[in-house]
């Protein structure tokens, strides 16, 4: 249950293998999703420049770096791939503030409990629902990061699952996290100039029902646009804060 299939192909975005014969293939530098110039305002905004951070699933991206430019001063990046793990810790030798290590989001036991302060997502979460045994490996990691997170931590997750499909992952009661839900646009959408705008900005956080799911209203400007789940770790003394979102059987 809970596969989500809507962004899915032939690849196994899970396995080792494939990750391996693509960053050996394709060499270079990309960013999935968005660059770190469009998701600046909400790292900047939940996690604060001393913290220490969690780069899951970070391949050859380039965003650890426009963090470091923009004043980020501890950043760990883990890839399932030991070539792009090998590749960025040549490319990034002279920046201290860069650490590379080669690791499965699923067992990240070689980090204490409570060792960061931000977790930063951008498609690896995507990627194990593309895999098989998706269920079990998506709860595995959201499992690791809400260890590896420090009470008030954040975890932030862009990913193109919309509520239906990735709430009911994040929302289990046993990872105590108050979420809030943004959504923007891929980078280069034009939004029509007939359409009538739907909210005042895409910093304001989306009003979910009591379901956990987008309104009614809710209008969705470009149809690839990203979701960005920001989940925070609360203190034990902060539990009956948490929204309680109803899931029917049409969701699950």
């Amino acid at each position: 249950m809970f596969r989500d299939v809507s962004s899915c192909n032939t690849y196994n975005y899970g396995d080792a293998l494939y990750w391996d014969a693509r960053y050996i293939q394709e060499g270079g530098s990309f960013d999935w999703y968005q660059r770190y110039s469009a998701l600046r305002p909400f790292v900047r905004n939940f996690i604060p420049l001393s913290s220490r951070i969690l780069m899951v699933g970070c391949g050859n991206a380039v965003m650890s770096e426009d963090m470091v430019k923009d004043g980020y001063e501890h950043i760990t990046n883990i890839d399932i791939s030991s070539v792009a793990i090998e590749m960025m810790r040549r490319k990034y030798e002279y920046i201290p503030q860069l650490k590379y290590l080669q690791m499965d989001v699923r067992d990240m036991s070689l980090f204490p409990d409570e060792s960061f302060d931000g977790v930063i997502d951008k498609g690896t979460l995507d990627s194990l629902m593309c895999g098989t045994d998706a269920p079990i490996s998506a709860s595995q990691m959201l499992a690791e990061v809400c260890r590896l997170l420090k009470p008030g931590g954040t975890y932030i997750l862009i990913t193109y699952g919309d509520p239906t499909v990735r709430m009911p992952h994040l929302t289990r009661p046993v990872f105590n996290w108050k979420i809030s839900l943004y959504n923007i646009p891929r980078p280069g959408f034009q939004k029509p100039e007939s359409s009538t705008p739907s909210r005042k900005s895409y910093l304001e956080p989306i009003p979910l029902s009591e379901k956990g799911l987008l309104p009614a209203d809710f209008v969705l400007e470009d149809t690839d646009s990203h979701y960005i789940y920001v989940c925070k770790k609360i203190n034990d003394t902060e539990i009956d804060t948490i929204p309680t979102y109803r899931l029917t059987a049409d969701v699950l």
